[in-house]
């Protein structure tokens, strides 16, 4: 009975899921690779099954918009109860040297649910931050639905620090926070190379075997709509009407694909990709020329070596000699 109260009672740090914070947080891909591979580390040198992770989350915020970027770790003080803060607040100058733009923003652990532990931490990382996030990796969880209704495809879970009162006391209770994952072209490249170890072949092959992967995932996706629908036509399967509806919605923002402003962008990329194509003919055309004009070089002056400077001259007088000679006959 006491397990179960204490279960209970580390339940209650966490608000329901009726209540959801008004932050909005991108979620960047670097962040995910680090924090999983600080705690598979962690796991391998203490051989445990869910050793304590603790780190620190770098990014941007603009009034209730937040966007997680990097992340670096922290450590523990002797009693592996308090901050070390003099080596978070080091570590945090070295980065702002690089990445002056990166603010301390919260930080990260791994565990299946926040505990009154966590709020204790929370309580220390206060001075350097307004308002610090949790970010808790769930390495067990089930990939259940977020408050928001929304099903997460990581097992990540971002969380706020709130005030709750309640029979005329207060305490410090966490709150979900709905998050998005946000990445550049670019930066998915790069992190599926890193996340690879590096790769085999070259950063060309890489990222047409990204696309194909995306476009693939794509065409299953677009053929399971399509059988759907199909089956509900032909009365093989029953109508939700929530999900015709946003097949619907769906269906009605394709056109807006082909607008005055998406044309331009795509005929100018185009035109880049075609001017890059030709540039590289050209340098090709050029290259080649060179090779052309250096073996005429070199052919020119090997002659002129073995006949040297006196014989050319010999024989451009025989030459003229010559010619004379026949125009007198």
């Amino acid at each position: 009975m006491s397990a179960m109260e204490t279960d209970n009672e580390e339940l209650s740090v966490v608000l329901p899921p009726t209540t959801t914070s008004g932050l909005s947080i991108a979620l960047h891909p670097l962040p995910i690779l680090n924090i999983s591979e600080h705690f598979i580390r962690m796991k391998l040198q203490k051989q445990t099954t869910l050793p304590f992770t603790l780190g620190a989350l770098l990014g941007t915020q603009n009034g209730r918009e937040v966007e997680i970027v990097n992340t670096f770790e922290l450590a523990l003080a002797g009693d592996e109860e308090a901050i070390d803060h003099d080596f978070l607040v080091n570590r945090r100058d070295q980065y702002k040297q690089v990445f002056p733009s990166l603010e301390f923003i919260g930080w990260y652990t791994v565990a299946p649910i926040p505990t009154s532990r966590h709020i204790a931490l929370h309580s220390q990382f206060t001075g350097y931050c307004s308002t610090p996030l949790l970010l808790i990796l769930q390495p067990s969880s089930n990939l259940v639905g977020s408050s928001d209704g929304v099903s997460q495809n990581l097992p990540f879970k971002a969380y706020e620090q709130t005030i709750e009162i309640k029979d005329r006391t207060s305490r410090s209770v966490f709150v979900e926070a709905p998050y998005n994952v946000e990445t550049g072209e670019a930066e998915r490249i790069a992190v599926d190379w890193t996340a690879k170890g590096g790769g085999t072949g070259t950063s060309l092959e890489s990222h047409l075997q990204t696309q194909r992967a995306a476009v693939k995932m794509l065409h299953d996706r677009i053929s399971v709509l399509i059988h759907y629908v199909t089956s509900v036509v032909a009365a093989e399967a029953p109508a939700d009407h929530g999900v015709l509806r946003s097949i619907s919605a769906l269906l009605a923002s394709l056109p807006a694909s082909e607008n005055k402003t998406f044309r331009e962008e795509f005929n100018t990329e185009t035109e880049d990709v075609q001017l890059t194509a030709l540039l590289a003919s050209l340098t090709r055309s050029t290259n080649i020329l060179n090779d052309l004009v250096d073996k005429h070089n070199l052919l020119t002056a090997s002659r002129e070596d073995r006949y040297g400077a006196g014989g050319a001259a010999r024989r451009t007088r025989l030459q003229m000699g010559g010619a004379r000679l026949g125009d007198w006959h």
